[in-house]
């Protein structure tokens, strides 16, 4: 699959529809909000990222890239939804973040430009939203350096995902616009790290993201069963 079709333009227009609503706190996009500071941590617990160069796969509006590039890692975010972009260079400008740059590319053209380029990689929320996620895993282990890491995190594929992460969350509790997530793009452990393998990357930590819709609180444990996280390691 070439770099111009690994990517579903219905998903495209969709974010860039809501671009304007990325760093409302309360709008949209409220739990990438909520969840930035477990993510960055946990990466940042991982794979220190002061000082060093940083890719963000499918960065959209800059929330986790303009996180990283505030704990003093030198951050490119690249996405393929041009508004999100626009977004995500004037918040940083408005906010005064500097470390942090944005490019309309696609990880696997950027893979071939810049091979072995990045420290860190992180590719958050981004491959159930493609059409070939195997595709993406092998740009973001090519432009990583060898020894450097790899970030994912995703959706499981099960009727407990499709429950919480679809019914609870978009019809229900209203997190996520209704239409976000489709289910059958939804990705097993136990298939991604399989593209990881094939991918040179081996897989070393592994934690699971849950919310209580009581107390709104999200935290981090070692039930993958919903939404999960990969920390990979460049063999």
């Amino acid at each position: 699959m070439t770099a111009q079709t690994n990517a579903d333009p219905a998903e495209l227009a969709k974010f860039s529809d809501l671009a304007h609503r990325w760093w409302d706190p309360d709008g949209e996009f409220r739990p990438l909000h909520q969840i930035n500071p477990l993510r960055m941590a946990w990466i940042d617990g991982i794979a220190p990222l002061k000082g060093q160069q940083v890719l963000d796969v499918g960065c959209g509006g800059g929330i986790l890239s303009d996180g990283m590039a505030r704990l003093g890692a030198d951050v490119l975010g690249i996405d393929l939804a041009s508004k999100a972009l626009r977004v995500a260079q004037l918040h940083a400008l408005e906010a005064g973040t500097s470390g942090v740059r944005y490019q309309e590319i696609s990880v696997e053209e950027l893979a071939r430009e810049r091979p072995e380029s990045f420290d860190v990689v992180t590719c958050m929320e981004m491959l159930e939203h493609v059409p070939d996620p195997s595709s993406v895993v092998r740009a973001c282990a090519a432009l990583v350096k060898p020894g450097g890491h790899v970030f994912f995190s995703t959706l499981n594929r099960n009727p407990k995902a499709f429950l919480f992460a679809i019914l609870g969350a978009e019809y229900v509790l209203g997190l996520l616009p209704r239409g976000t997530h489709e289910y059958a793009r939804f990705i097993r452990p136990s298939e991604l790290a399989a593209h990881c393998r094939g991918a040179g990357l081996a897989l070393e930590h592994t934690r699971g993201m849950e919310y209580n819709p009581l107390t709104r609180r999200y935290w981090l444990s070692g039930d993958t069963s919903v939404n999960y996280l990969f920390g990979t390691r460049k063999v």
